[in-house]
């Protein structure tokens, strides 16, 4: 790859990053919102966006304390959804090179968008630009939402007047519609919303989400619907240095 070349997949990582950020960050005041009418004070809201960092984890958890549900119920469903970022990271191992002192900013953002962007890109170094500049982006932009979130909730009152509650569920639509591509996934993401919606007025808040993850994850790890999976292309690593 020349030099130009090189040039140009990461302004294009560069621009995918920052579109990302921005894009995800709006909703973070959603959040903050959200989690004060829950009763969190704004303390308590930025410590979770600042040390748990994951969009869906945090919804989750809110959720289930503005739902009524038990402690343990709220931090199981947190948990749960959390794991998939762990799946990501054995994902972005291979390719971003975090060594030492990155390990632990690099585990930090290792987030649904980061990872998308990164394996977005066609080569190694634009990959590292994208998941570097998308995790930080978002990292910054969503603390900066979830504390104007929080203070926007003491002066507006109860933000379900206002139809925040369903920014998340939405956003969580708009990233998920473009994967139900595949019968396979389309039988997952219906499979757990059937579940769920079941469950909904005969077990505590919380525990369907807990539920319909188990149906999607024997749904996922049968492939009933779908085909075997072939292993997908390494990214080749950039080795013509300044050469070019």
């Amino acid at each position: 790859m020349t030099r130009a070349q090189r040039s140009a997949t990461e302004r294009q990582a560069w621009r995918q990053g920052l579109s990302v950020a921005i894009a995800t960050a709006a909703y973070g005041i959603s959040f903050g919102a959200l989690s004060v009418a829950s009763g969190l004070d704004v303390w308590q809201t930025c410590a979770l966006s600042l040390l748990m960092f994951s969009g869906g984890s945090q919804f989750a958890l809110v959720g289930v304390v503005a739902g009524g549900g038990a402690p343990a119920t709220a931090i199981a469903s947190a948990a749960i959804l959390g794991v998939r970022n762990t799946l990501y990271g054995l994902s972005v191992r291979p390719w971003l090179g975090a060594h030492g002192a990155t390990r632990v900013p690099a585990a930090i953002l290792t987030i649904d968008e980061s990872t998308a962007v990164g394996l977005a890109q066609p080569d190694v170094r634009a990959r590292r630009v994208g998941f570097w500049v998308t995790g930080i982006g978002i990292y910054l932009g969503w603390n900066a939402t979830t504390l104007a979130g929080a203070l926007v909730g003491d002066v507006l009152g109860d933000v379900r007047m206002w139809g925040l509650d369903a920014a998340a569920a939405a956003a969580f639509v708009g990233l998920l519609w473009p994967r139900l591509a595949t019968r396979q996934a389309a039988a997952v993401g219906a499979a757990s919303a059937v579940v769920a919606a079941a469950l909904v007025p005969a077990l505590p808040a919380g525990v369907p989400v807990l539920v319909a993850v188990v149906v999607a994850i024997v749904v996922g790890w049968t492939n009933w619907l779908g085909r075997p999976a072939s292993a997908p292309d390494a990214p080749t690593e950039d080795t013509t240095g300044d050469r070019a």
